[in-house]
């Protein structure tokens, strides 16, 4: 069993929380530690419940957060060398994550995938207990095989659909930010992110979640019509979480 929660995504803060039946982790942190607090709140929980932090790059809606937090509760982060490095990850307990290399967090098996993103050694996890799985994929601006073949068979998906490519192109972003975010470097726009679960065991997931949308350049709408073009209209399994809620408890059975 995984269940998995979101306590904000966009680009003003982002932070997941993953438990199974022995271990809870906090995945990114772009919150103030107050500010976290008070949303893991909302879903019954508390710092104190959590068995680690993990974080997948130094940009600050993810990693704003995570040593504020880590130094008030005692909390061991769990980030590359380089995310650690460029997130001056200074005065608290690290260890240290290396692509393709999977780690376990009490029964929760870690596993970190390298993608291609504008930071300093990025990765996105794939999350497993026992027999299920859950992708996280989120800040990445291009597919690569490693990426199709590690999240192809996640029980659950968390995947970005930052943008929408004609708001992106029409909208307010100065042409070299608009290069970036739709660059093979940048996010991953709707369309992308259907193919993404068009070439996945998409029959077979229990839950997918749209996430990292841009409030400038993506609506709901146009994402979830994105996703539901592979999983049909209406279908129950997909969500869209958004900025000040994310979304409350699922479970991975």
């Amino acid at each position: 069993m995984i269940e998995f929660c979101s306590l904000g995504s966009g680009s003003r803060g982002n932070a997941l929380l993953v438990r199974s039946h022995g271990a809870c982790v906090l995945l990114d942190c772009g919150f103030g530690p107050r500010e976290l607090e008070r949303r893991m709140a909302l879903r019954g929980m508390h710092p104190r419940d959590l068995d680690g932090v993990l974080v997948t790059h130094e940009h600050s809606d993810h990693a704003g957060g995570v040593a504020a937090l880590a130094r008030r509760h005692g909390l061991t982060v769990f980030a590359s060398a380089g995310t650690a490095r460029a997130a001056r990850f200074d005065g608290v307990r690290l260890e240290v994550l290396v692509g393709e290399r999977r780690e376990h967090i009490g029964d929760l098996e870690v596993l970190p995938v390298t993608v291609p993103h504008d930071a300093r050694e990025p990765c996105q996890f794939v999350l497993g207990h026992r027999a299920r799985s859950l992708g996280v994929l989120t800040d990445l601006g291009s597919v690569t095989p490693l990426v199709r073949e590690r999240f192809g068979a996640c029980d659950a998906l968390l995947l970005e659909c930052n943008h929408d490519r004609e708001m992106l192109a029409s909208g307010p972003y100065p042409w070299p930010l608009k290069q970036r975010v739709g660059g093979d470097w940048g996010h991953l726009s709707n369309t992308q992110a259907a193919e993404l679960l068009a070439a996945s065991r998409h029959a077979a997931l229990q839950h997918v979640v749209a996430a990292h949308l841009s409030e400038q350049n993506n609506a709901p709408a146009r994402a979830r019509a994105a996703l539901e073009a592979v999983l049909g209209a209406g279908d129950p399994r997909l969500r869209v979480a958004d900025q000040e809620s994310g979304f409350d408890w699922l479970r991975i059975d």
